[in-house]
């Protein structure tokens, strides 16, 4: 039974997909809390989930079937994630007080402009795609999880259209996205936290997919553009806490 009732020329919402956007933002939030509560160090783990489901949502929403024929390029999508990822990097960048990246929305675009091209890979679209694999070949080392993050939603786009083995592609570009030698390091002297920073990157894409696939029956508030706005105003609404707790 659907979670709501079909528009006439729209397919109904998917409820797993929903779900998994509110995965999505649930993790990134409690990740960003130890930038206020330092001692809260292992939230770390469970915020490796929030990326990789943020790409599975671009590659789930790519190849959901429309109405009528699909524009050149997404450019609502695009718009929304470059014009947020403008507005947000002042907030991000008052909670993260030494940035080692630029925030996560410009490589969320460009994944994107990627992905868009290898589901159509002609026209416009192959031409942005490359255009936007060459800049994030560039700017690997300003974009959050660099190059490995802006294939990422390309990598589970296969993965929806050819399961097996598709799956191994988001698998290793979330390992290699998230790939930082101390941890490996530590990883080998056998400390659980480091193997716990692993594990949940790699099965993170593997536990997106999975409930990607899950037929739900629940009722699932959609997530709507307002989770733009949710993104830089979590950093506000953080910052704010760090200041009022001194």
């Amino acid at each position: 039974m659907p979670t709501t009732l079909p528009t006439p020329g729209r397919p109904p919402r998917d409820a797993a997909l929903d779900l998994l956007k509110w995965l999505a933002l649930l993790s990134m939030l409690i990740d960003h809390l130890r930038h206020v509560w330092p001692q809260l160090y292992a939230v770390y783990i469970p915020g490796r989930l929030a990326f990789p489901l943020f790409c599975l949502a671009i590659a789930a929403n790519l190849a959901r079937p429309v109405a009528g024929e699909r524009g050149p390029i997404p450019l609502r999508y695009l718009g929304l994630l470059l014009g947020f990822a403008l507005l947000s990097e002042w907030p991000y960048r008052l909670l993260v007080q030494t940035p080692q990246s630029l925030n996560v929305l410009p490589t969320l675009a460009l994944g994107l402009l990627i992905a868009s091209a290898a589901q159509h890979p002609h026209g416009q679209r192959r031409w942005l795609g490359l255009g936007a694999l060459v800049l994030a070949l560039f700017a690997h080392p300003w974009l959050m999880f660099g190059l490995p993050g802006a294939l990422l939603p390309a990598a589970f786009l296969y993965a929806l259209q050819r399961p097996n083995p598709g799956w191994v592609w988001p698998l290793v570009l979330c390992l290699l996205g998230n790939y930082w030698p101390p941890f490996y390091i530590d990883a080998a002297r056998g400390d659980p936290f480091a193997w716990a920073v692993i594990l949940s990157c790699a099965l993170a894409p593997l536990f997106g997919l999975w409930l990607l696939r899950q037929p739900l029956a629940l009722p699932v508030p959609p997530v709507g553009r307002w989770a733009y706005l949710f993104y830089p105003g979590h950093f506000l609404v953080l910052v704010a806490i760090r200041e009022w707790l001194g």
